[in-house]
């Protein structure tokens, strides 16, 4: 049998922007075309960007998607290109996918499962899969979901007519070990239809995704025998031949991440992406001296370069002199600029404009909020004479039980570590001295227990349980989707667990206002999470 020359173009595509992922698109072809690629694989609306939700619902978008898709296929030659873009039939909307042969769209292939309401919100479900030979394979193109459903209509066909490929363009967001489940849904439907299966994934980041690449190709009896890198773009390019294989040179059989470096990479990647996509250059971050803020500030360096994070220390007279030289010392590591502001005298001023409304002698939570929304209202101001993006400092912990102030450490544009727990981001921590092989966040910073400083000896297990209890708690009710007593039942305390859901439901209406952070977990407070403000059922 013919050998079949696989080119899979892991790309990283700007949503809405069609000349410069037409360009792009262009130039990978060309590339596998150089190589002698008889076929080259686009990802899942990788034409338009992914996932361009209600831009699917105004027709300019649609009819964009097909005027670039038109000016593409005019200049493929020599070569088979699948590409992923939104496709309308004038009524409908589908999730679709486009064969190009010299000059030609030679046909169309539809997504057949929609994985839930989310993309049936947009998309209409296709119906019939189609074939297409190439030398002497029968190949047949599918789309994300339409390879987990065992026995559909899909793997049905592919079974039916004896394929020897299948195609699937994916745009599969990132969370942690969801690389390895991917790899395993794969083997069974390559093993289960004893095909090649043709795996080409997304890379780079959208507002909260991060999309990790890892695009691999799987023998039909379950072997892997050849993946890209994870999150960057590469065009990986194999040889297959029906009972033979054997990758081509340059192909790269991806390293085994640790869930950590699988985290530390999306947080980067995440970065980076959001703020380069949205048009910023430079990004500005609050430095406390403490976890989260050094955390933040490692990966934006390594996202960013040096000269484009600014870091601002705005002591008041709860701050220590120890987390004062940290934040200090960590700028000094990275080798940023750091700006120095203290907020005393804007605090004593507002203290004494609200004598005429409460007595500020007794320190209550109103001082502390006050103080962090001056940090906010500092940051803000120079972000907006700059043009600097803020990055919040906020963690998955604090998001979840409301421990931080609204409109203070909330305000901002971006938040790295939304959906990173308290207690990874001292892991995180420690993985990042590593990696740059010296003590890049203080030690001190490591061991201090945390603390907001917005009062005397403030300490946060002052009013929230153990990092390590606490996570574990999050983790049950919101990834897991455990109601109280099912919690309880795992040795938890009963009072611990129900203050902590009760933190958790009262502080909805903070997450709503609060700026969009990156996913690495499997249920992150964004898209993946939609309670109500108002909700009175406590279990």
């Amino acid at each position: 049998m013919s050998t079949i020359r696989i080119a899979q173009a892991q790309i990283n595509p700007i949503l809405g922007d069609f000349e410069y992922n037409k360009k792009k698109i262009l130039k990978y072809i060309e590339i596998a075309r150089e190589k002698d690629a008889d076929i080259v694989i686009f990802p899942e609306l990788s034409l338009c960007g992914c996932p361009p939700e209600d831009l699917l619902l105004k027709p300019g978008f649609l009819e964009t998607s097909r005027k670039f898709l038109d000016e593409i296929s005019k200049k493929v030659s020599g070569i088979v290109a699948i590409i992923g873009y939104p496709d309308t039939d004038g009524k409908n909307v589908y999730d679709a996918l486009a064969v190009i042969q010299e000059g030609n769209i030679k046909g169309k292939y539809y997504k057949i499962e929609l994985q839930d309401f989310e993309e049936r919100r947009y998309f209409k479900e296709g119906k019939e899969p189609f074939s297409l030979k190439l030398k002497e394979a029968l190949i047949v193109p599918s789309i994300g979901k339409d390879i987990w459903i065992e026995g559909n209509v899909l793997e049905d066909f592919a079974r039916k007519i004896r394929a020897d490929i299948v195609l699937n363009l994916s745009s599969s967001p990132f969370h942690i070990k969801k690389f390895q489940v991917r790899i395993k849904v794969a083997q069974r439907f390559a093993k289960r239809s004893e095909v090649f299966l043709v795996y080409t994934n997304l890379v780079g980041g959208q507002d909260e995704l991060v999309f990790d690449g890892g695009s691999f190709i799987v023998s039909p009896d379950g072997n892997i025998i050849a993946c890209a890198k994870r999150f960057s773009e590469q065009l990986l390019v194999t040889d297959i031949k029906v009972k033979e294989e054997k990758s081509l040179e340059e192909t790269y059989i991806a390293e085994s991440l640790s869930p950590l470096e699988e985290v530390y990479n999306a947080l980067v990647i995440g970065t980076r992406d959001y703020v380069n996509k949205n048009g910023f250059e430079k990004v500005l971050i609050g430095l406390s001296g403490g976890i989260d803020s050094s955390v933040v500030a490692a990966i934006a360096v390594d996202a960013l370069g040096r000269e484009n994070v600014i870091g601002v220390t705005m002591p008041s007279r709860f701050t220590s002199s120890e987390t004062l030289n940290d934040a200090e010392r960590l700028a000094k590591n990275l080798g940023i600029r750091l700006i120095k502001l203290p907020i005393e005298p804007i605090y004593e001023t507002y203290l004494k404009i609200l004598e005429k409304v409460f007595d500020t002698s007794e320190h209550t939570v109103a001082h502390e909020n006050l103080q962090a929304r001056i940090r906010g209202n500092l940051l803000m101001a120079i972000s907006n004479r700059f043009g600097y993006l803020v990055l919040t400092t906020g963690n998955k912990s604090e998001t979840a039980v409301g421990y931080c102030t609204l409109y203070g450490d909330t305000a901002g544009g971006f938040a790295p570590i939304k959906d990173v727990p308290k207690t990874m981001v001292y892991e995180l921590a420690r993985y990042i001295n590593s990696i740059w092989a010296k003590e890049i966040i203080p030690e001190s910073v490591i061991k201090r227990d945390p603390t907001a400083e917005l009062r005397p000896n403030q300490k946060d297990e002052d009013t929230l349980p153990p990092y390590p209890v606490l996570d574990r708690i999050i983790h049950e009710y919101v990834e897991e989707n455990k109601e109280v007593e099912e919690i309880i039942e795992e040795g938890f305390e009963p009072d611990v667990v129900k203050d902590v859901i009760r933190m958790i439901k009262r502080s909805e209406y903070k997450r709503r206002q609060s700026p969009p952070g990156i996913k690495i977990t499997a249920k992150s407070f964004g898209k993946d999470w939609r309670f109500p403000i108002t909700n009175r059922y406590m279990k």
